[in-house]
């Protein structure tokens, strides 16, 4: 039982040391830092504790004058320590804070199964508050580099410059731009326990392009930027080839498993075959296409 308030120590009283020793039933007042607690000698030595120690006789304690236990430690949580020793089982804090000052206080009365029980609830509180996707932004090449070759998963870079730009854009490169944003975030959520997806804003003259890592190494690209003549002036156009990026990101799960992907199935995947690949804008298309004509004829 607890008592709600503070004793007041007289202070001419006097503290002695003793060893206290006696029936399980027999009552005894305990004063844990000012904090009131009557309980029995049974409970005090029913678990292999520091406790059992102190009032079991292999112990001296302090008492004043009036006949109180005195425990130099908080009192705060004591309670929980008596329902621990009493039930074996008590319910522990809501907060982090609380719970890791129960912990302490385990400690320190050697209370081995509350102190395991306080660190098993903080570890899972800890998990409990870890975002749920990390998206790393990459400062330097070199941390681009240990990032890709130290993780175990596959990796999709998207490589976003916006100031990095000589010419002026299109009119849709900015919705383009913003696009392509939106997509390696949504891409990020749905796959984040399975690819490690990081952001690159001081990488090379590139605007805008998706990298696709697979063992350490690059599998594949999607580049969305390219250059439009138009008259005397060039102009910066920024692609948005979603169902590329969608397939890529896809065809990187393969590599989740640590022996490699089926090549078979790497090829039947993929529109390009074996080998790098990499996203053309339509006017690309049509300059290659042009040239394939003129060699025809």
């Amino acid at each position: 039982m607890r008592k709600s308030f503070e004793k007041k120590e007289n202070m001419s009283g006097s503290v002695t040391r003793q060893c206290i020793k006696g029936n399980p039933s027999q009552y005894v007042k305990l004063n844990i830092g000012g904090a009131l607690h009557y309980t029995t000698i049974g409970t005090l030595t029913k678990h292999d504790t520091m406790l059992r120690a102190m009032f079991s006789g292999r112990m001296e304690v302090l008492t004043d004058s009036e006949g109180w236990v005195l425990i130099d430690r908080c009192g705060k949580h004591f309670g929980a320590i008596l329902n621990f020793l009493r039930d074996g089982i008590v319910p522990l804090p809501e907060s982090a804070k609380e719970t890791a000052e129960l912990l302490a206080e385990a400690k320190y009365y050697c209370i081995l199964e509350l102190a395991s029980a306080c660190e098993q609830a903080l570890l899972k509180k800890e998990r409990e508050a870890e975002p749920i996707c990390r998206v790393p932004l990459i400062t330097s090449q070199k941390e681009e580099q240990l990032l890709i070759n130290s993780t175990s998963k596959p990796v999709v870079k998207l490589l976003i410059n916006r100031h990095n730009n000589k010419y002026s854009y299109t009119s849709t490169s900015d919705d383009n731009l913003l696009k392509n944003i939106e997509l390696f975030d949504k891409l990020s959520l749905r796959f984040s326990g399975r690819v490690l997806f990081i952001k690159d804003v001081i990488g090379s003259s590139e605007i805008c392009c998706w990298g696709f890592y697979g063992h350490g190494k690059k599998v594949a690209e999607v580049c969305c930027t390219s250059i439009v003549y138009a008259t005397d002036k060039k102009h910066t156009k920024v692609e948005f080839p979603e169902a590329r990026i969608y397939e890529e990101t896809l065809n990187i799960l393969l590599y989740e498993n640590r022996v490699g992907p089926d090549q078979e199935l790497m090829q039947a995947t993929s529109s390009r075959g074996a080998g790098l690949s990499s996203y053309t804008s339509d006017e690309e298309e049509e300059r290659s296409g042009l040239a394939r004509l003129s060699e025809i004829r």
